[in-house]
């Protein structure tokens, strides 16, 4: 049986796929100006970006304009369920193959430990908690990687009131959009 605090995340995250898709698919520019204008990695950090799933924030110009800032990249891979994420080196234009619940990843080794990681969402508050897809893979990973910057990347649609949170959910440092940077 579920516990209320699932039953209340699962009706959270059926509003907030629905306030994604009032998202801009044309959106991805504006995140990536606003990361570098008001919130830039600090020089020489490996940054974690996400292959972006369709419906969510186009990632994609802010990791080509990371890359061609002499940031390094890392994107996850998607274990089986209850381990956290592991992170490959990843520059543009090398191949990216298909992973779990659609990502995708780069080939190559699983050693990339970053400094700041860019963190899907389906909605957010003010807060710095994000409400995910369920499955814990980023609580655990940001758990694990308690030094690492932690900044969101959505949609400022997805913004919420509240989102129901508990003693696993690890809050963000700061949530990017393509209207503003939203520090916690």
């Amino acid at each position: 049986m579920a516990s209320p605090l699932d039953t209340e995340k699962s009706a959270a995250r059926q509003a907030a796929l629905a306030r994604r898709a009032a998202g801009d698919p044309q959106a991805g520019p504006a995140l990536a100006a606003q990361v570098l204008r008001h919130c830039p990695p600090p020089p020489g950090a490996i940054v974690a970006g996400f292959w972006p799933l369709p419906g969510e924030i186009d990632t994609i110009p802010l990791l080509h304009a990371l890359s061609a800032g002499g940031w390094s990249l890392c994107l996850p891979v998607t274990p089986k369920r209850g381990f956290a994420l592991t992170f490959r080196a990843w520059k543009p234009g090398e191949k990216l193959v298909p992973g779990r619940f659609g990502t995708h990843h780069p080939m190559g080794e699983e050693d990339e430990t970053p400094d700041f990681i860019l963190v899907p969402l389906l909605a957010f508050d003010a807060a710095g908690n994000r409400l995910g897809y369920g499955g814990g893979y980023y609580d655990r990973t940001l758990a694990a990687l308690p030094h690492a910057y932690r900044m969101g990347c959505a949609f400022a649609a997805q913004q919420v009131e509240k989102i129901p949170t508990g003693p696993d959910d690890v809050k963000l440092n700061a949530i990017a959009t393509e209207l503003s940077i939203i520090r916690t």
